[in-house]
């Protein structure tokens, strides 16, 4: 009551529960004053409010009983999905948590990649990953690949974290077998690890140089292709925000006051130029810590810059 009705300023004349209460007479006292007139807690024991009372609770019953209907049928499909992608790619068990990898980057410039993480069928975002490229330059997909494989799985053996049930590489063969040899080389070649080809959704294995023999139509297909879209968008995503911060960051040199220091926390403030512009000049002030004539600069830069 106290945790709703905090928050919650449409306060009734009466609540009527099915429960005893040890303290009524200050809960009483407490949404009275903030209702500003009498509100009644009650416990009816006959009656229509008694009535009231039990249908509240039939009818809480009954939405219970269809969430949790709800729920096992989400698990089920959920379920045919893993076994059905676990038959699919011919796995001794359930792939139940997947982890995905994707590049980006525009002609070799702004090299970055991402991770994503799939547990029974849904994203855990908090296992989420990001990777600036810091070995490769130039276009080199298939390096990328092997740096941010070989950085991810070199970590998790040095933390004892979690590994996958499966991998999985936005692309084909070439960065399929990067993949693999990180993998190889930090002695995880059990890891079983698929690639997803962009052009005709091809499957494809280490090793074999022809796709896998599966149907499009297949529920561990479908499976594959959302997380290879969310680790795609997730790369991409990742990518036009540091493209964006590094094309943007010159625009405030010139600024007197705004150094190195005030830019970099700047950008760790705000995302996106739109953000700067729909900002205060307060909020700049404030985030940014500099003065209102440093902000309103800001403001003007950001402003000329559309």
């Amino acid at each position: 009551i106290i945790q709703y009705y905090s928050s919650c300023m449409d306060l009734p004349a009466e609540i009527l529960l099915g429960v005893k209460l040890s303290d009524v007479e200050s809960l009483q006292a407490w949404l009275s004053e903030k209702k500003k007139s009498i509100l009644r807690i009650l416990r009816p024991q006959r009656g229509d409010k008694y009535g009231l009372v039990k249908m509240c609770q039939e009818n809480a019953d009954l939405q219970l009983k269809e969430n949790l209907a709800n729920k096992i049928k989400r698990r089920e499909v959920v379920s045919k999905k893993i076994d059905s992608l676990q038959a699919d790619l011919d796995m001794l068990a359930p792939p139940r948590r997947i982890e995905a990898f994707d590049n980006s980057n525009i002609q070799g410039q702004y090299p970055v990649a991402g991770m994503v993480c799939f547990v029974d069928g849904k994203p855990l975002k908090r296992e989420y990953r990001k990777f600036n490229i810091k070995t490769v330059e130039g276009i080199d997909d298939f390096a990328m690949m092997y740096e941010v494989v070989l950085r991810k799985y070199k970590r998790v053996l040095r933390e004892g974290a979690v590994l996958p049930d499966l991998i999985l590489v936005d692309g084909g063969k070439g960065q399929l077998s990067a993949a693999k040899k990180a993998l190889d080389g930090l002695g995880l070649d059990y890891i079983p690890i698929v690639g997803l080809a962009k052009k005709l959704e091809e499957v494809y294995k280490p090793g074999i140089s022809t796709p896998q023999n599966i149907s499009k139509t297949s529920p561990g297909i479908f499976l594959l292709r959302e997380i290879r879209d969310e680790v795609h968008r997730f790369a991409i995503s990742f990518h036009r925000s540091i493209r964006n911060k590094d094309m943007t960051k010159s625009i405030f040199d010139d600024i007197k006051g705004m150094g190195e220091v005030r830019i970099k926390r700047l950008w760790g403030e705000f995302e996106s130029l739109d953000q700067i512009r729909d900002a205060s000049i307060s909020e700049i002030e404030r985030k940014v810590k500099v003065t209102e004539k440093i902000a309103l600069k800001i403001k003007e830069k950001t402003n000329k810059t559309i």
